[in-house]
């Protein structure tokens, strides 16, 4: 079994952290340096059905069918992930934890099997790792303590 595993500490909040990772509003943010996925239906509730939606590519629909499976708000969420052309189901952990004077941001996503899995997770861990070190990045340093984009922001919803 394959699976991508990534580590990044933030020099904010737990709470910040959390906020930009579970805003519908702020998730497309940071998701702008991978696929851009905007998430539909999404809230943290456990049994939540949403979907993540990004601008298809070739030989893939651009859309993720997910359910919230745990919540521990302000330190986990873990939702299923499965492509909505079918294919096998995987699991996602988001994990906050404070650290130092920051925060530790686990990213986990579990499940891939066989040779093809190994190729996805290749492929998504490179996409993921950009937009958790770069993308959720700069979306931290422009939130303020309201989680509230400061004026002058950059960084702008798409629509």
């Amino acid at each position: 079994m394959s699976a991508i595993h990534i580590v990044c500490d933030y020099p904010h909040s737990p709470a910040k952290v959390w906020h930009a990772i579970t805003d519908p509003g702020l998730i497309p943010l940071w998701t702008a340096t991978g696929a851009g996925a905007r998430p539909e239906g999404f809230t943290t509730t456990v049994g939540a059905q949403f979907q993540f939606i990004a601008k298809p590519k070739p030989g893939w629909s651009g859309i993720v069918d997910c359910v919230v499976l745990e919540v521990n708000k302000p330190r986990l969420l873990r939702y299923s992930w499965t492509d909505h052309g079918g294919g096998e189901t995987t699991e996602v952990a988001y994990s906050v934890e404070p650290h130092g004077s920051g925060t530790r941001f686990t990213y986990d996503h579990t499940g891939f099997t066989g040779a093809s899995g190994l190729v996805m997770t290749q492929i998504l861990g490179h996409v993921r790792r950009k937009m958790l070190r770069v993308g959720l990045s700069a979306v931290l340093n422009d939130l303020d303590e309201d989680g509230k984009l400061r004026p002058g922001s950059a960084i702008r919803p798409k629509t």
